[in-house]
């Protein structure tokens, strides 16, 4: 979905939530991220309304609707109340008929996180005071998730990683041979887009970049000459992160082929593009969409995501460097922890190699 979609949806959510809710909204955070937390926010509020009840009491809020859930609910709840709702979503069964994950359940620890943190330091009101002062959320800890070892990660999502020789095989499948397993119908529509297809997943793989950042470029953002591109990070933090020089013909070729091509109008900036009827920017879901087909048909892999994409760059980089701070300034980490797990997996490859030399 492009930025359009998500704004259509983020001013959907609003119109049912409070007002306090809509000034949280205008903060400078990623499109996605505060429709997920709107999302989060209307399921809150509704329990705050209804469900909340079950307690034995009165529901929490007395509002009738979403909008109106008063400030006070909020500055009074009780750490027991935000647990009884978290418990509440655990035992759920979700669309997929199963019940939220712990990953799942934090995500909404999180959501819940940012807006008190908003309505208790952020919100800058009459003589510079926030809404209230009490931020529950600080006493609600993160959920503890089952613990898998870098063994069974490696087993796990070592297949989904496309590095070294292994990366450059799969693009040249994608440019010589997936044609040749598809339909003819399948097969227009492939040769529409081959070029673009292959610079996105070159792009993705020597440069690091999230997805989102990436179907965010504006021509103006791809600097050629440097080899590198201007993105907008989390939390709105600009970065100029490097692309690595085998991947430049990849983008060459489909500049050469993008005005002609998909003919954007003359005010389209949108570096990668996409042709459904009009031409508009490229959305996140049309890139993990075509990825996943890729990938899948590739005899030597699996089916992997853009995300994997960025995590294979991120173990290449540390395999070659054995420095963390090279991976946390290519993938636009604010601290070094996210780079753990790189150390871990070089260790468990050291473990191998030490392993395979008792022979």
């Amino acid at each position: 979905m492009d930025e359009k979609g998500y704004a259509k949806l983020i001013n959907t959510e609003l119109q049912d939530l409070p007002q306090y809710v809509f000034y949280y909204a205008q903060q400078p955070l990623a499109i996605t991220t505060i429709y997920q937390y709107l999302s989060e926010y209307r399921r809150f509020f509704t329990w705050l309304r209804t469900d909340s009840g079950k307690l034995g009491k009165a529901p929490l809020s007395s509002a009738t609707k979403n909008k109106n859930v008063e400030l006070s609910a909020l500055e009074h709840l009780r750490v027991i109340d935000v647990q009884a709702y978290l418990r509440d979503e655990e035992t759920k069964i979700n669309k997929q008929q199963s019940h939220d994950s712990k990953k799942t359940i934090n995500r909404t620890i999180n959501a819940l996180r940012s807006l008190f943190h908003f309505l208790t330091v952020t919100a800058d009101l009459n003589d510079g005071e926030p809404y209230f002062y009490r931020n529950v959320m600080l006493k609600v800890p993160l959920q503890k998730g089952a613990k898998e070892s870098i063994s069974y990660r490696n087993e796990k999502y070592g297949p989904m990683l496309y590095m070294g020789k292994k990366k450059h095989e799969w693009l040249d499948f994608i440019d010589k041979d997936y044609e040749n397993q598809i339909s003819k119908r399948a097969l227009a529509f492939f040769k529409v887009n081959k070029e673009r297809d292959l610079a996105i997943i070159a792009l993705l793989l020597a440069s690091g970049i999230r997805v989102s950042e990436l179907a965010r470029l504006n021509l103006k953002d791809l600097n050629l000459k440097n080899r590198s591109v201007i993105v907008i990070r989390k939390g709105g933090q600009r970065d100029a992160p490097l692309i690595a020089d085998w991947a430049i013909p990849y983008i060459q070729n489909y500049l050469a082929i993008r005005k002609d091509r998909y003919k954007p109008s003359p005010n389209e900036q949108a570096l990668f593009l996409s042709k459904y009827g009009k031409t508009k920017r490229i959305a996140t879901n049309t890139i993990e969409k075509f990825v996943s087909q890729y990938s899948q048909a590739f005899p030597g892999g699996q089916r992997t995501t853009p995300h994997k994409l960025r995590h294979s760059l991120g173990t290449e980089l540390f395999g070659k460097s054995r420095d963390v701070m090279v991976v946390a300034t290519q993938l636009g980490h604010t601290g070094i922890s996210a780079t753990d797990q790189y150390i871990q997996e070089d260790k468990a490859d050291k473990q191998r190699k030490t392993l395979d030399s008792t022979k």
